[in-house]
């Protein structure tokens, strides 16, 4: 193809699209074709009102309500990621605390402690005076002051 022949084909080309664009321009600015666009536009609106409310009446969900149920959906599913990753947390923790046998060495303190106070209670008991018991707090009497 040569340049010449290129020359005549652009500028039709270009021509075409000019009329395209100035007929465009005059129907948008035409009001009766605005007017007509914009009442197309109100009854679309008004049928789909009129078809949510039908759907509404048969129990039937609409898309919007699909979409609300959707968007709850996915918000219950993020909060239960939420949840999951917080129990996984806990059982690593747990897990490294039982691994490393703190609970185990926690109890056996506890063990021994409880061991000692045994001893000291049965010291305690062995000093007291034969043939008296402690009187249990179920039978201790309260001294009443006579005034």
């Amino acid at each position: 193809m040569s340049s010449d022949e290129k020359g005549p084909r652009e500028r039709i080309t270009r021509a075409g699209e000019d009329a395209i664009g100035k007929l465009a321009q005059d129907i948008l600015e035409n009001p009766l074709v605005t007017g007509a666009v914009s009442r197309a536009f109100e009854a679309r609106e008004k049928a789909v009102q009129a078809q949510e409310v039908a759907m509404g009446a048969l129990n039937i969900p609409s898309a919007a309500d699909i979409e609300r149920l959707t968007r709850r959906v996915r918000s219950v599913s993020q909060r239960l990621e939420g949840i999951e990753d917080g129990v996984d947390r806990l059982d690593e923790r747990f897990g490294d605390t039982r691994s490393s046998g703190d609970v185990e060495q926690r109890l056996g303190r506890i063990e021994q402690q409880l061991n000692r106070l045994v001893s000291d209670v049965a010291a305690i008991r062995s000093a007291l005076p034969e043939g008296q018991e402690p009187v249990p707090t179920s039978q201790e009497r309260l001294s009443v002051s006579a005034e």
